[in-house]
């Protein structure tokens, strides 16, 4: 059987590079991408914690979490098109089409 520790260990490993993506680089594809990483990492979390404790409700809040992401794909790609066909650049220093 895998120790608890084993999957907070490659969860705290997935997460710090979802992390350094969303910080380092800047197309805005690799920072949505990035995003998914780290959500992926708190659902290991979620569903190690709660098998660890006997418990449904990690698994269930992994599952809103997934719904959640997505979504969140599906409108970050929506706008990445948008802003893609009026040939803005995607990277996100340069994009400023939704500030005031």
């Amino acid at each position: 059987m895998i120790p608890l520790t084993a999957y907070v260990a490659v969860s705290a490993v997935l997460f710090m590079t979802g992390l350094l993506g969303v910080l380092i680089r800047r197309n805005f594809i690799i920072v949505l991408m990035s995003v998914e990483v780290m959500l992926n990492a708190a659902n290991i979390n979620l569903v190690a914690f709660s098998h660890y404790l006997e418990s449904m409700a990690g698994q269930l809040v992994a599952l809103f979490i997934i719904a959640i992401a997505a979504g969140e794909a599906a409108i970050g790609l929506a706008i990445i098109i948008v802003v893609f066909r009026s040939k803005i650049s995607t990277n996100v220093d340069e994009m400023n089409l939704l500030k005031w």
